[in-house]
């Protein structure tokens, strides 16, 4: 009976990192929308009392992931695999997440020179664009009542947007809002830990790279540095590669517009984007650089997540800072909604486009909500 006991708990591990392929690798086939729909098709997938995690705890992870430098959603996914299966797990489902994401924008960047044009993937965009925001407004109205639990957490959500909306940068928004949060929340404890003592700074590169034919190494080094200091969207994203990528004479301006677009419409993490310029740059190893490059560091600020929640735990400061920032981040997504409006709603099939997706999210909600009430 002892061996059957110890030969199930030895299958549990393998059977979890399964699980987490699958429904990693799956999300990066299907996970179309960047990083705010890729949450969200996250949280329907693992939040509920079965399931991986709790509400609050899910939420305090999407915050503690917008505290670190990095792709958000791909550290999401790493995060929750280290929750389920440990170390194995958060490199299992980044890899999941990101490998066929890679694959697929190599084959978009293959055909890129001959058959794709920038009106094609304007025009792919046109009717992925809706769809993105139908999932994010799904996201958000779930996430609500995480959001605002009280006036505290009202206030909290609307100095973000106050913040969004004048355009001040992400990172900026949820220091300053958790700041806030530790005023008018915490109750000090002689055990409280300090903000200042979480490991959040990386320093960048320094050396001159600049170089109209980079070799790999120079590739490989700037998505890296990239990589490890981004906060933030896609958005961000554009500005660090135009000032990092485009100045350097390395590509042209119309690509960098390229390359963001099929990092957007393509399926998994934005920061793909990498990827296309890499090929771009020097075929499929450049490609397989880049990604490295750019999501390399996203592995080691993954670890810390649980260790941030954790803390949350032990201090009332900093769970008080961690609740504003999570509140802050879903608000951000929010901004990002608004940002997608301009692209999403420019005619009446777009509008239409994004009424028909947001109804049928709805009621494949719903109908998950009744199936898990019975």
């Amino acid at each position: 009976m002892s061996n059957a006991k110890n030969q199930k708990h030895e299958n549990v591990p393998r059977a979890n990192l399964i699980e987490l392929v699958r429904l990693f690798g799956w999300l990066g086939i299907i996970g179309i929308g960047g990083p705010a729909a890729h949450i969200a098709m996250m949280r329907r997938r693992v939040v509920g009392p079965d399931r991986w995690v709790s509400e609050d705890e899910f939420t305090q992870m999407v915050g503690a992931c917008a505290l670190v430098p990095g792709p958000n959603s791909t550290e999401m996914a790493m995060a929750l695999g280290a929750r389920r299966a440990g170390w194995r797990g958060l490199l299992l489902s980044g890899a999941a997440f990101i490998i066929p994401a890679f694959a697929i924008v190599c084959t978009v960047a293959f055909v890129y020179e001959d058959v794709l044009t920038s009106a094609l993937i304007a025009n792919i965009r046109r009717w992925l664009v809706p769809i993105v925001a139908a999932i994010v407004l799904d996201a958000l109205f779930k996430l609500r009542t995480t959001a605002i639990r009280d006036w505290r957490d009202g206030l909290v959500v609307a100095g973000a947007l106050i913040f969004a909306v004048l355009g001040v940068p992400e990172l900026l928004v949820l220091l300053v809002i958790g700041v806030l949060a530790i005023v008018l929340r915490a109750r000090p404890t002689p055990k409280t830990l300090s903000v200042a003592a979480m490991p959040l700074t990386l320093a960048g590169f320094t050396a001159q790279l600049a170089t109209v034919s980079p070799s790999l190494l120079k590739i490989f080094l700037v998505f890296l540095q990239i990589g490890s200091v981004i906060y933030g969207s896609g958005y961000v994203l554009l500005v660090f590669l135009d000032s990092e990528i485009v100045d350097r004479g390395w590509i042209s301006t119309e690509v960098l517009l390229d390359a963001i677009s099929v990092g957007q419409f393509t399926p998994g993490p934005v920061f793909t984007t990498a990827t296309f310029i890499g090929w771009h740059l020097s075929g499929f190893t450049g490609a397989v650089v880049a990604t490295l490059g750019i999501f390399g560091s996203s592995f080691v600020f993954a670890s810390f997540i649980s260790r941030v929640v954790s803390w949350a735990q032990k201090s009332s400061m900093f769970a008080a800072f961690l609740r504003g920032v999570s509140s802050a981040s879903i608000a951000l997504m929010a901004a990002v909604l608004w940002r997608l409006a301009d692209e999403a709603f420019v005619d009446i099939w777009a509008i239409a486009t994004f009424a028909v997706a947001f109804v049928i999210i709805r009621l494949r909600a719903n109908k998950s909500q009744r199936m898990t009430d019975v």
